[in-house]
């Protein structure tokens, strides 16, 4: 930065200062430098001078950098110094350099220090320039804008130096080195070089001034041409063939040339033709040609044919005539007609005259691809070729036998070729309507378009097209429409002249009418914008010459086209979303459907990136959020920095998310900033969407790329085997916001290892290798070679070692005796310790008694609290299809099933077809064990089928049923088969009869989960959120003082007290108020949950507010409201950690008021009262603020979890990032027992309630609810499958029942109770509900007394169990939409087609009902044949 009196300074946001120098009295600012501080970063308001006025100090947010007012020693040259503008630099002349003034010698003296830009020096030299033969010349130098010179000396670079005469005014005589002496390096510089010429003050000793001077070479020039026209005074002797500055060097004083038109050259002509194989002249027109004088060499003509060269000697008529003699020239092969040769006239042996360079002579064979009489008459008239047609040869006249009646050629009247011949035609098929432009190829096609008198194409009259018409070859013509409504097609017709036999032809290729037709569009659907790659599929879709594809007005750019397929490139949108009519214009045909149309859509939106940075090389994995992301097709990210745009692909998880690799920065300078910097366009590339091509408002930041220090001293690293490496480098963690890191993997040779990443190093635990082992690091995109890693085993023992370890063990065995001695003393003292330890353990008996006897009132109290207040609130169920939905698909919430199938009639048809035979028992069986057969048919795979399979058939449940009964009767007769252990049997979902088992109890027992199973279920979710809610929870880490899991357990002592705030509800009065409990350890997000749980107490989940969307607004008074957050300014930092803020961090009292209100803007939003001060006066020293709300805002932005300073966040606990810490040192940790009495505690406490479910669910009937059918139905089943394979062992049939309903069910059911209730499950909660179902086998008795009396109860008949069935699927049948499953379910038939089709094949029954012809008929009106 340059700052003076005279200067104005301005700070930019990127980081650069711009300076202004301003010239008064002019107001017009000069803009002459622009200095970056620190890349990528704002510069603050805040600068200062230093004492001297040299340098300005200025403030970024991290660093202070000193910057020198100036920088003139920047500018090399006078003109860059006094040009740029700057006013504190200036020119020193004798010492050639740009200074601030007092920087220059003798400044104040007149030409010593210039300031102007016309006072820049200048120099002329004369003469400019002298040949390299010329004697050492003297040179009259002139210089201007110099002060008086005392002395000075020339300096020629590489050359010499000698002294200089000052004659004054400016004038300077100095003496030319000459090259005469240095003939070894003449040659090497060519016609001139250019040397620098300097003068050199010998009171500074520095050169001041330069310029360049020039010695000349004209005898490197070896062309009269190009002597002559050289910028040098350069003559050509004619006679001795060399170009001279002296003329004295030439022989005669007519062989001089000074001028072009002096020298020997020949001249231009028309084409020189030769024909291959014939004796004869060539003449050329000439001038100056010199006669050969004694001695000399004469004339000669030198061809170059084929790599060969071919001399032939030349005589001279005069000197503008010259002719090769009679001789015949030949070139190999008849590849080309005709073959340009290059050739020169020499004299004297070597010595070349000058001719046009693209002359050249034309040799040619008339046989040579002319083997045809129509190729053979289109040769040029001037080879005087002509078509033989005694023996059907092109050939000059004299070659032909009887050349007067077996001769054509050009001369002769009504040339016509016969016997015309057709090679091919194209296309080969066409609409009816006309318009096909067909080209037709072969030979003897005519000489001229005239005498086309015929073509019919398929029987219909085509015209020819002049325009395209090539003789003899090819005839281009127009077909127009075919008059007849079912015409057969044919061959080409054509007549040459007349329609004789001679000159008529057909081809041997038909064409043929179509009428195209299209079935299908892929994709269906596609931006506004367009860019959509659309693949339009149907039948004879390549007919005719030309194509266009209409999307209702607009054209869709061709790409390109096959039989069955048409691609194209949607346009944009003129009318915006919505479904637009497909029209193909196929020459005259106009092909339409008004079942098929193209969907535009909303153009695809970016709502979020996660993470929103990267490192310079880019290549790490980002998400992207938004809408509508399916209807691109190869989205890319893109940036832009510094005019260099990158880009890098993305991947489509779904229509609102996609994970992209980061696009890297190119950096253009040499060393990358250490800080980040920001790309100058960040956007996504979505095929014609422009709007998202620059996302000015998602800032995207570049961090810099780690780099690795090398192992060891020369990168070699030993360790022994197990041992942890260091890898040392910087820049490893990016000072990013938010929790995402960089992916590092490192390889130990081909093997990976487990790592442990910090700020400045990688620990990564080495793999049990040995020998010499390649480091390879990979991380977004790069690989670093640290080094190399020698791992050596310990050496086997030495003899010395071995004596040594002898000797120890002497000793070792003289101390054991000593302690088995003291072990006898130390008995009694044992004895004693002893009865003091059971005394304590008395002791912890009764302290955990108390403690459970406590906290069990303690919970009873707030259980029946719990239960009054709940007496009037409906449970929160969630209807059928969604509780249904969430068992069959999880994690996915729109699915397929729920929506209706937009598809063209001849798909509805099919489905239905499939749907025909999907109720066909043995093709379902059949359709499932072929695809549990194949190898790629994942688990995943067969849970969906199954879930498919039960959507599909809910309409039919009676007979889903008989299909689930034959499919786990063949998988008990697989597992046996298989000799596996029957108890293993449903154990896991390895088959689609499993995962199928798993939904029809999902159906059928929805009744006895919302009627009976459901509330002790609910009661049992809510005591344990509130029995962990009742002590302190830890935000970050889930864990909790009073939890059933081990390791979701705080164990440290954590001081808190409960305390009743008083909420106003969202859209509240006062006096609405609520009394909430919560504790002073709470976080403000805790508390917020806790509020909300209590003033939308029976509110479905679903239906509320949420935390994220609410403030926490504390109120005191009327006028002072303070919003609480989790972290603000005043949050606590130390050391590396940040703790969030509770209630006790704010000093919130018992009795408090506050209001949950929506969420506001201003990270800190103070109410429009001056109070503010003086009723927050504690916080004054946190605060540090002035009464001005405008004030604390600027100065108080909010801070987000690890932003530059790469703090970590806690709560409770700290060390929660750290496993292996977990029992370490945590504070004032407590000991095992007191934690094991909590455990204990709240196990105990929540007993009753984990009773009363089992009991529920284990018992034939319970609160007035009769045992569900369909448990009886399947339990009978599996006993009748067990009789039937003479199982009598109890305990596998137990097993099964186990393993068929706990576990498939009530286990899935317990663990998620958000499957059954419209609720949010915590982690906390999730881990303790996990812990409740190991108590399962506790109640083993329970289940098997369970089992005993159902196999009492009487049967149900096939017949009553129907019915039930039927009367389910009456009241849940239009559930799911069928065809949308069929539609599903019909992927697996595409992906598995000959898998499916052969087995059905192989199958007596399959092949006699004709399935198979049945499916394939599905399978054609799926893919739009007939």
């Amino acid at each position: 930065m340059r700052v003076g009196k005279d200067l104005e300074s301005s700070v930019s946001k990127g980081g650069p200062i711009r300076v202004d120098g301003i010239t008064p009295p002019s107001q017009n600012a000069l803009l002459y430098e622009t200095v970056t501080v620190v890349e990528g970063k704002p510069i603050l308001r805040d600068m200062v001078f230093s004492p001297d006025h040299q340098y300005i100090y200025l403030l970024s947010d991290r660093q202070v950098t000193r910057l020198p007012v100036e920088s003139c020693d920047q500018y090399s040259s006078c003109a860059t110094c006094l040009g740029s503008g700057d006013p504190h630099c200036g020119w020193c002349v004798l010492y050639s350099k740009c200074s601030r003034q007092e920087a220059c010698d003798r400044w104040e003296e007149p030409q010593h220090f210039n300031t102007r830009f016309d006072q820049c020096v200048e120099i002329t030299v004369t003469p400019s320039n002298m040949s390299v033969t010329s004697p050492a010349t003297q040179l009259a130098i002139r210089v201007q804008n110099v002060p008086v010179l005392s002395g000075v000396s020339c300096v020629f670079k590489d050359l010499s130096e000698t002294p200089g005469e000052v004659q004054g005014k400016g004038q300077v005589m100095c003496l030319s080195p000459s090259l005469r002496d240095l003939p070894a390096h003449t040659h090497s510089y060519g016609e001139k070089r250019v040397v620098q010429l300097s003068l050199r003050s010998t009171e500074t000793g520095l050169e001041f001034i330069t310029t360049n001077f020039i010695y000349y070479n004209c005898s490197v020039l070896n062309s009269c041409t190009s002597c002559v026209s050289s910028e040098f005074p350069c003559h050509w002797c004619k006679y001795r063939h060399i170009c001279t500055n002296n003329l004295q060097d030439c022989s005669f004083q007519e062989g001089r040339v000074s001028g072009m038109e002096g020298c020997p050259q020949i001249l231009p002509t028309s084409d020189i033709l030769v024909p291959a194989g014939m004796i004869r002249p060539i003449t050329l027109r000439a001038r100056n040609l010199p006669q050969p004088q004694s001695g000399q060499k004469n004339y000669e003509c030198v061809f170059s044919i084929q790599g060969k060269t071919q001399r032939i000697p030349a005589v001279r008529f005069n000197s503008s005539c010259i002719q090769c003699q009679n001789t015949s020239y030949w070139y190999e092969g008849d590849e080309a007609g005709d073959l340009p040769v290059d050739f020169s006239i020499v004299w004297d042996g070597d010595f070349f005259i000058d001719k046009p360079v693209s002359m050249k002579a034309l040799l040619y064979k008339c046989e040579a691809q002319r083997s045809s009489c129509g190729q053979c008459l289109k040769a040029p008239p001037s080879f005087e070729c002509g078509w033989c047609t005694d023996s059907r040869k092109c050939l000059l006249r004299q070659h032909c036998p009887a050349s007067e009646q077996n001769w054509m050629h050009h001369g002769r009247h009504n040339l016509r070729c016969s016997h015309p011949r057709i090679t091919k035609i194209d296309p080969l098929t066409g609409p009816r309507e006309g318009g096909t432009r067909v080209t037709i190829e072969g030979e003897n096609l005519g000489l001229q378009v005239k005498e086309i008198a015929h073509v019919q194409v398929a029987g219909v009259r085509c015209n020819p097209v002049a325009s395209q018409y090539i003789s003899a070859e090819r005839i281009v013509c127009d077909m127009a429409e075919a008059l007849l409504p079912h015409s057969p097609g044919g061959p080409v017709e054509l007549c040459i002249g007349v329609c004789s036999a001679e000159y008529r032809t057909l081809s041997t290729q038909t064409y043929s009418f179509v009428s195209p037709s299209f079935t299908r569009l892929r994709p269906e659907k596609g931006p506004v914008s367009g860019g959509t790659r659309l693949t339009v599929t149907g039948r004879h879709v390549d007919a005719g010459s030309s194509v266009t594809v209409f999307i209702d007005k607009e054209e869709c750019l061709f790409v390109k086209r096959t039989n069955r397929e048409i691609i194209c490139i949607t346009p944009a949108s003129l009318l915006g979303s919505g479904p637009a009519p497909i029209r193909l214009m196929i020459d005259r045909a106009e092909v339409t459907s008004s079942e098929i149309k193209y969907v535009y859509t909303e153009d695809p939106t970016v709502s979020g990136i996660e993470p929103n940075w990267s490192i310079l090389n880019g290549s790490t994995v980002i998400t992207v959020t938004g809408t509508n992301l399916r209807t691109i097709q190869e989205p890319k990210v893109r940036a832009k920095y510094g005019g260099v745009e990158t880009n890098n692909f993305c991947t489509v998880v779904n229509d609102s998310t996609m994970t992209c690799l980061a696009p890297g920065l190119i950096y253009g300078k040499p060393n990358p900033p250490e800080g980040p910097l920001r790309p100058d366009e960040f956007g996504f590339i979505f095929d014609q969407v422009s709007a998202l091509l620059v996302l000015n408002s998602t800032p995207f930041t570049h961090y810099p790329n780690p780099t690795f220090d090398p192992l060891g001293t020369a990168g070699i690293l030993e360790v022994k085997p197990g041992s942890p490496i260091i890898l040392k480098g910087k820049n490893l963690i990016p000072p990013a916001p938010g929790n995402n890191r960089l992916n590092y993997t490192v390889l130990i040779g081909e093997t990976p290892c487990l790592l442990t990443v910090s700020e400045n190093q990688l620990l990564c635990d080495s793999p049990d290798l040995t020998g010499e082992q390649r480091v390879l690091i990979l991380v977004g995109g790069l690989e670093y070679f640290p080094g190399t890693l020698h791992i050596y085993s310990d050496s086997a023992l030495t003899l010395p070692a071995i004596i040594g370890i002898g000797a120890g063990g002497g000793v070792l065995l003289i101390a054991i005796i000593a302690v088995l001695i003291a072990y006898k003393r130390k008995t009694r003292d044992a004895d004693r310790t002893l009865k003091r330890l059971q005394l304590q353990m008395d002791n912890l008996e009764s302290r955990v008694a108390l403690e459970c006897k406590e906290a069990f009132a303690e919970l009873q109290t707030d259980i029946q609290e719990l239960t009054n207040d709940m007496d009037g609130v409906k449970i929160p169920f969630l209807e059928y299809r969604n509780y249904t939905m969430r068992v069959m698909f999880p994690g996915i919430e729109e699915h397929p099933v729920l929506k209706e199938l937009d598809s063209p009639a001849n798909v509805e048809k099919a489905l239905r077809l499939f749907s025909q035979l999907l109720n066909n028992k043995m093709f379902l069986l059949t359709f499932i064990h072929t695809l549990e057969d194949q190898r790629s048919f994942s688990m995943r795979d067969r849970g969906n089928v199954a879930s498919l399979l039960m959507a599909a058939l809910q309409g039919r449940m009676e007979y889903a049923t008989m299909v689930l009964k034959q499919l786990l009767a063949d998988l008990i007769e697989k597992n046996l088969e298989n000799k596996n252990h029957p108890k293993l049997l449903l154990r896991r979902t390895e088959s689609v009869a499993e995962k199928m088992l798993t939904n029809w109890f999902t159906f059928l027992l929805h009744r006895f989960l919302k009627e009976c199973a459901g509330e002790p279920l609910f009661m049992l979710y809510c005591a344990i959120k509130q029995q962990m809610e009742k002590g302190p929870i830890d935000a970050i880490t889930g864990e909790a003082r009073y939890s059933l899991s081990e390791d979701k357990l705080i164990r440290q002592q954590i001081d808190y007290k409960q305390l009743t705030l008083m909420c106003i509800p969202p859209e509240g009065e006062a006096g609405t108020e609520v009394p909430v409990k919560v504790l002073n350890c709470d976080t403000v997000t805790q508390v917020k949950d806790k509020l909300l749980d209590a003033v939308y107490k029976g509110v479905s989940f679903s239906q509320r507010p949420q935390a994220d969307d609410m403030d926490l607004e504390w109120r005191q008074g009327r006028l002072t409201r303070i919003i609480l957050q989790d972290e603000d300014v005043t949050t606590k930092i130390e050391s590396d950690w940040k703790r969030l803020n509770t209630l006790a961090h704010y000093q919130v009292t018992d009795g408090s008021l506050v209001a949950l209100v929506q969420k506001q803007v201003s990270a800190y939003n103070i109410a429009n009262s001056f109070t503010f001060t003086r009723s927050l006066s504690r916080y004054e020293s946190l605060l540090r603020t002035s009464s001005s709300p405008d004030s604390l805002r600027s100065r108080a932005p909010m801070i987000t979890p690890d932003q530059e300073t790469g703090t970590k966040l806690w709560h409770l606990v700290k060390n929660h990032e750290h496993s292996d810490q977990r029992e370490g040192d945590r504070g004032s940790k407590m000991v095992s027992e007191i934690y094991l009495t909590r455990l204990l505690a709240t196990k105990g406490t929540l007993q009753k309630f984990v009773d009363d479910l089992f009991e529920t669910v284990f018992s034939t009937a319970h609160r007035g609810s009769a045992l569900p059918l369909a448990i009886k139905y399947m339990f009978d089943f599996l006993d009748e499958q067990a009789d039937k394979r003479q199982i009598t062992d109890p305990d596998v049939r137990h097993t099964w029942k186990s393993n068929c309903l706990p576990l498939r069910f009530w286990v899935n059911v317990i663990k998620n109770p958000q499957f059954v209730f419209d609720i949010h499950k915590s982690s906390i909660t999730d881990a303790c509900l996990c812990f409740t179902l190991k108590d399962i086998p506790n109640y083993k008795s329970w289940v098997e007394r369970y089992y005993r009396d159902i196999a009492k109860m009487p049967s149900i008949s096939d017949q009553d169990m129907d019915a039930y069935l039927v009367e389910q699927s009456r009241l849940h049948g239009t559930e799911f939409n069928t065809l949308s499953a069929l539609s599903e379910l019909y992927f697996y038939i595409n992906k598995y087609k000959e898998e499916i089709l052969t087995a059905l094949d192989r199958d007596g029954y399959c092949r006699k009902h004709k399935l198979r012809h049945k499916l394939e008929q599905a399978i054609n009106l799926m893919s739009g044949s007939s």
